[in-house]
């Protein structure tokens, strides 16, 4: 009798390997939203968001993470999330920077950690020049299979809500701001790229607490040389990220077909292949109960139909878990695609170079390199505009500590 209830239950579990699961999306979009009062426009802070970490150190091995798409995304959302930033009208300049050496009122680092065209997990974390940590994140969104229809019109990125979420929180968390505060932040700004540049002659100006968060300990004096030259270099710093401003968007512009592409089919492939994992299992359980329950049955049983029964049920749990182990292959083939369609993606947004006033860029790799040759070269530009005034024994007279 057990041996019968046995071989029942290997049956029942046949019964399971028909169902299927169901995934239902939200294609809602949270509206961008806009400052509840009106900012001096000398108060806005600007923004700089940096590239993206790829986050191809430490995935999950059973995720399929293609290093070349990776570092694409890497580029191609940040200027997503500048443009939702851009959207509210709360902030000066939002830039998108190639490094964190860019020293700008708030600061906002990212980092990829799961982006198959399905789903989008993004870590955020937002500092402003004082050293206080605005956003510490994780942010996560499904996108829709509405999303990647051709006879959709959506005028949105499959995960604009991440983008519109990050949007407003930081939105919110300038609003608890006071007047004062944003004018600490604005000067903190001012001094801490001018002691970039001339670290003995600003040196006196900010104090730096063991948390890494910076206070005003007294001001330049109006009208410092100086600081005014300072400032002449910082106009100069922003005209040339302003210039690679364009380089970002037409890198957009050039990947968004072949990216959509990429992440319709990697959509309906992660689904796929999850689906033929989720099926290949059940088959493997069901099969090794079935095999489980046949030999009970056809070893045990009292009697010659239950014998029988028993050896059917091995063999249909032998072709089960057979079945199982095809799925399987199957779903490898998927991943096979998926890294053909990374591969493809590849070739499509490959380097290319600008020119930038008598230098030639590769924007690439290399970008971050071109950078730093670049404010090394402001550096060489305010010492020689500075001349003598660079030396700690004519240094800048100051106003009266705060």
């Amino acid at each position: 009798m057990n041996a019968t209830r046995l071989f029942l239950l290997g049956m029942l579990c046949l019964l399971l390997t028909a169902c299927v699961s169901q995934s239902i999306k939200s294609t809602s979009v949270p509206p961008i939203q806009t400052p509840s009062s009106l900012v001096p426009e000398a108060l806005l802070l600007d923004v700089a968001i940096v590239i993206f970490e790829p986050g191809l150190d430490d995935y999950d091995d059973d995720e399929q993470v293609y290093p070349e798409v990776r570092k694409a995304e890497s580029r191609f959302m940040p200027l997503q999330l500048a443009e939702a930033m851009q959207g509210s009208g709360a902030w000066g300049a939002v830039r998108v920077v190639p490094n964190d050496s860019q020293i700008t009122d708030l600061v906002v680092r990212g980092k990829i950690m799961h982006s198959d065209g399905e789903q989008l997990q993004l870590k955020i974390v937002a500092t402003d020049s004082l050293g206080q940590v605005w956003l510490d994140k994780t942010y996560k969104g499904h996108a829709s299979r509405y999303a990647y229809q051709p006879s959709t019109r959506n005028p949105y990125d499959p995960f604009q809500a991440v983008y519109h979420t990050i949007a407003n929180d930081l939105l919110t968390d300038s609003e608890s701001l006071s007047v004062d505060d944003l004018s600490a932040i604005r000067a903190v700004t001012e001094l801490r790229f001018a002691q970039d540049f001339s670290p003995d002659a600003f040196s006196g100006y900010l104090e730096k607490s063991r948390k890494g968060e910076y206070e005003i300990r007294r001001l330049p004096a109006e009208g410092d040389p100086m600081l005014e030259r300072v400032r002449q270099i910082r106009e100069r710093d922003h005209v040339y990220v302003d210039t690679l401003q364009g380089y970002y968007t037409n890198f957009d512009l050039q990947m968004s077909s072949p990216y959509q592409e990429w992440r319709r089919n990697s959509y309906y492939a992660a689904l796929a292949a999850q689906e033929l994992q989720a099926e290949s299992t059940r088959r493997l359980i069901a099969g090794g109960v079935a095999i489980l329950a046949g030999l009970a049955a056809a070893t045990t049983g009292d009697s010659a139909a239950t014998r029988a029964a028993g050896q059917i049920g091995v063999l249909g749990g032998g072709y089960l878990l057979k079945s199982g182990l095809e799925k399987r292959n199957e779903a490898q083939f998927h991943v096979a695609e998926l890294e053909e369609l990374g591969a493809s993606l590849e070739a499509e947004v490959s380097p290319q170079v600008i020119e930038l006033e008598d230098q030639t860029v590769t924007l690439s790799g290399n970008v971050e390199q071109q950078y730093g040759q670049w404010r090394e070269l402001l550096a060489d530009i305010y010492l020689a505009e500075i001349g003598e005034l660079a030396s700690p024994e004519e240094s800048p007279g100051s106003a009266d500590t705060l």
